[in-house]
């Protein structure tokens, strides 16, 4: 069975200061069209990143908060706007998967690895998804 490897958008956006608070819709965009790129050719081999995970094609879920709430999805990425909180809705999204299905985390935030590696998943920093991101 195919992973999921689901984005904390919000926090790889914020790993790089590039300007991104001046248009958070805009740079969540950005990172889903770079994610659709990974969804087809999958993540770059590095470690913390499974080998299912490289192996296109990816899904990709990329969860959305705040001002980038209603970006759209494109081919490759499931865009899901969380309602509240940002980390609330990755757990949840996370507990939601087919039973035994490889999950992998996209996240720098300690506390949210820890709770959704309790779930089973893996993680792994921005780096995986954005070279110029923290790891």
């Amino acid at each position: 069975m195919d992973g999921v490897v689901v984005v904390d958008a919000a926090n790889v956006v914020g790993s790089v200061p590039d300007g991104w608070w001046r248009d958070r819709r805009g740079a969540a965009e950005r990172l889903r069209d770079r994610l659709a790129v990974l969804a087809g050719a999958g993540l770059p081999a590095r470690p913390g990143v499974p080998g299912w995970a490289t192996d296109p094609p990816v899904d990709i879920v990329m969860v959305v908060e705040g001002a980038a709430r209603g970006v759209e999805p494109v081919a490759g990425v499931r865009v899901e706007s969380a309602p509240g909180s940002g980390d609330d809705h990755i757990v949840a999204v996370v507990a939601a998967r087919e039973e035994d299905r490889p999950c992998l985390v996209v996240t720098a935030d300690q506390e949210l690895r820890a709770r959704v590696t309790a779930l089973g998943a893996q993680t792994t920093g921005p780096r995986s998804v954005r070279p110029n991101g923290s790891s």
